[in-house]
C-alpha cells in the first residue's frame, strides 16, 4: 500500500473513531507540524503547544475532512492557525504585562512622591517645633538628633560634662514633646524621641 493510500485508510478509520489510526497520522506529521509552528512562533515551547493543539483540533474536525483530499495542507492550515493564535496571545500577554508594569511603576512613583511630600512637611513642622525652644536647647537637639552625634561628642562640642548633656536632653525633650502635643499633634509619633 503506497503512502497516500495508507494515509487515506488512516483517515477513514480515524473518522470512524479508530484512535490508533489517528495516532498513525500524528506520528507521520508531528515533526512537520512542529517545524511549521516553530518557524512561525520562534519558540520551542509555543511551537510544541501549537502543534499539539492543532492535532487535537484536527481530530475534533476530522469529520469535516473530505475523503480523497490531501491531508497535509488541511493539517498545516490548522497548525498555522494555532501558531498564529499563540503569537497573538503572546503579544496580548506582553502588552498586558507592559501596561501592568507601567501602571505599577506610576503608582509607586505617586506613593514615593506622596511619602516625600509628607516627610518634608513633617520635617518642616518638626523644625518649627524645635525653633520654639531656646537657642541652647535647639543646639543640643541639633547636635544629638539631627547630626546624630553621640552624647560624648555633644559634651565635647559644648564643653560640658556628659552627665549634663543627659539631663539637659531629658528636660529639652520633655519641653519639645509638650510643644508638639500642643501645636503639632499630627507629629505625635515623633514624641518618643
Amino acid at each position: 500500500m503506497e503512502q497516500t493510500e495508507r494515509e487515506q485508510d488512516w483517515i477513514r478509520r480515524a473518522q470512524r473513531g479508530d484512535v490508533s489510526a489517528y495516532d498513525a497520522l500524528v506520528r507521520a506529521y508531528e515533526t512537520l507540524a512542529f517545524r511549521a509552528a516553530y518557524l512561525l512562533t520562534r519558540d520551542e515551547h509555543e511551537a510544541a503547544d501549537a502543534a499539539q493543539d492543532a492535532f487535537v483540533r484536527a481530530f475534533r474536525a476530522l469529520h469535516t475532512f473530505r475523503a480523497g483530499e490531501p491531508f497535509r495542507p488541511w493539517l498545516m492550515r490548522i497548525v498555522t492557525n494555532q501558531a498564529l493564535n499563540r503569537i497573538q496571545a503572546s503579544k496580548r500577554r506582553a502588552s498586558m504585562n507592559e501596561k501592568y508594569a507601567q501602571t505599577e511603576t506610576e503608582k509607586q512613583e505617586m506613593r514615593n512622591a506622596q511619602e516625600h511630600l509628607e516627610t518634608r512637611e513633617q520635617n518642616e513642622k518638626l523644625m518649627r517645633a524645635v525653633q520654639r525652644l531656646k537657642s541652647d536647647e535647639q543646639t543640643l537637639i541639633t547636635l544629638r538628633y539631627f547630626l546624630e552625634l553621640p552624647e560624648a561628642e555633644v559634651a565635647q562640642t559644648l564643653h560640658i560634662p556628659q552627665g549634663t548633656v543627659k539631663s539637659r536632653l531629658h528636660r529639652t525633650l520633655a519641653k519639645l514633646r509638650e510643644i508638639i502635643a500642643r501645636e503639632f499633634p499630627d507629629l505625635a509619633e515623633l514624641t518618643n524621641l
